[in-house]
């Protein structure tokens, strides 16, 4: 008798007449007059259950079957055969039903078979995977990560394990979460009575990496076509449900690339993402659409099937300035697009992603390279309607005497920077790259109204359960 997956069962792999066995939990369970019990059974790996019917003449029947409740864990072993009833192909007839652990109190247990609010399944963020919106969510996030990886594999790109611990602020904002193992009651002091982390676990300052973007540029320099996917810390205080203080990140970084390819590399990574959900996630699709969001589905379509939009930040702000539109935040030439603009940028005047480029220098990082014009530099970000900005990238500054100037103009120590200096001492290229907040993605891709319900166990400014 084969061991199968319930998508296994469904899909019509095997014909109608097989044996088979089927491991999960009880989703409900409906008992009828006419002696049988009808156990619907789930194991994740799809969004359907399985219905197995199961007969009365079983040994275990009233002492055990007839006493199952949802979440349940039990292996069905029976003959596959066509479904009586709507909605899917194949049920189980059930010759044998093993009972692996009751629920203690069902009436307490938290996922009953019914609606629950967002905010209970964060309460009980070790349970919500067995909800439908949860596993759906788990397997597209799986989706996503290994079609990140496989578009990237087959564009040439070799993935780099970059470090969480670091010594450097990829984004010289300073919201980094630090690490030490010095005894907080009794802190080293130098002369200066400045904390002496020479007394430290690594012998100085230590954090949590805000961003793998330095390190894999060092690789991108000898490999061509790097990528870094990977845990990122921000320790901003910010309780907002586009916020977490630990997210996962993908970074790819490019050799002999400018602005404009780097804008061609991020067009077609999220669209080979989209293609891989619809084509391989079409059940868990199809709900996100008639429970969450009713476009869940269209505008993954109409973002493969449109070519992306690029526009000048001068051009955007002008735009934005004769929209006639009222915004919370006023727009003028020098201030950072807000998320107002951003949409309205994709959603009304465009209508479509669009790229926004060459933002003014005062408001970027120190590592993103000056344009001729001394005022700007190329950086980019990708914009799309209904969520704004979903990927930030720019060329990088591979001339290392504009790289020392904006070092400086950030108050950059150039001692803990010079590895980074190395790069353009030693055989400098121009290079660009991106990077994706991937769980901000997986809310977009999800219809999802918080970013704590894009991974599975939030960490933000005051919540670090489980």
């Amino acid at each position: 008798m084969a061991v199968v997956s319930v998508k296994q069962a469904l899909s019509g792999k095997f014909d109608a007449g097989s044996a088979v066995t089927v491991r999960g939990w009880v989703r409900t369970r409906r008992d009828s007059k006419a002696g049988l019990s009808f156990v619907s059974v789930t194991d994740g790996s799809c969004f359907d259950p399985i219905q197995a019917v199961v007969p009365s003449t079983l040994a275990n029947y009233e002492s055990e079957v007839k006493h199952l409740t949802a979440g349940a864990g039990v292996i069905v072993s029976g003959t596959l055969v066509p479904s009586q009833g709507k909605g899917q192909a194949f049920e189980i007839q059930a010759s044998g039903v093993t009972v692996t652990g009751f629920v203690d109190d069902p009436e307490t247990y938290p996922i009953q078979p019914k609606q629950h609010t967002m905010e209970f399944l964060r309460e009980v963020a070790h349970l919500r995977p067995r909800t439908n919106l949860f596993g759906a969510v788990t397997r597209v996030r799986h989706t996503m990560m290994t079609a990140i990886h496989r578009h990237l594999t087959e564009q040439g790109f070799f993935w780099i394990n970059t470090p969480i611990i670091t010594t450097s602020d990829a984004e010289g904002a300073g919201d980094m979460f630090r690490l030490s193992t010095l005894d907080l009651a009794n802190l080293p002091r130098d002369d200066k009575g400045k904390i002496d982390f020479r007394k430290d676990f690594f012998g100085r300052e230590a954090f949590l990496t805000v961003s793998g973007q330095l390190n894999v540029e060092a690789y991108a320099l000898a490999m061509s076509k790097v990528y870094t996917f990977g845990p990122t810390f921000r320790a901003e205080n910010s309780n907002t449900p586009r916020h977490l203080a630990e997210f996962w990140m993908v970074e790819p970084e490019i050799a002999f690339a400018d602005l404009a390819a780097n804008a061609d590399c991020a067009e077609a990574f999220l669209k080979a993402i989209f293609k891989a959900v619809l084509e391989e996630r079409p059940d868990d699709m199809a709900f996100f659409a008639e429970r969450v969001l009713p476009e869940a589905i269209s505008r993954l379509e109409t973002f493969i099937a449109q070519p992306f939009e690029r526009i000048d930040y001068t051009e955007a702000v002008d735009i934005l300035k004769r929209s006639g539109q009222k915004f919370e935040y006023p727009v003028a030439w020098g201030i950072d697009l807000q998320t107002e603009h951003e949409r309205y940028l994709a959603e009304k005047h465009i209508g479509r992603p669009v790229v926004v480029m060459n933002y003014p220098e005062a408001i970027k990082a120190f590592y993103m390279r000056l344009n001729d014009d001394g005022k700007t530099v190329a950086a980019m970000d990708v914009l799309a309607p209904g969520i704004g900005e979903i990927i930030g990238g720019s060329q990088r500054e591979e001339r290392l005497d504009y790289l020392d100037r904006r070092m400086a103009q950030f108050g950059l120590d150039p001692v803990t920077y010079s590895w980074y200096r190395d790069l353009r001492r030693y055989g400098t290229v121009p290079h660009a790259g991106f990077g994706l907040g991937f769980e901000r993605l997986l809310v977009y891709v999800c219809g999802l109204a918080n970013i704590r319900d894009a991974i599975p166990y939030p960490r933000a400014a005051g919540t670090a359960e489980f």
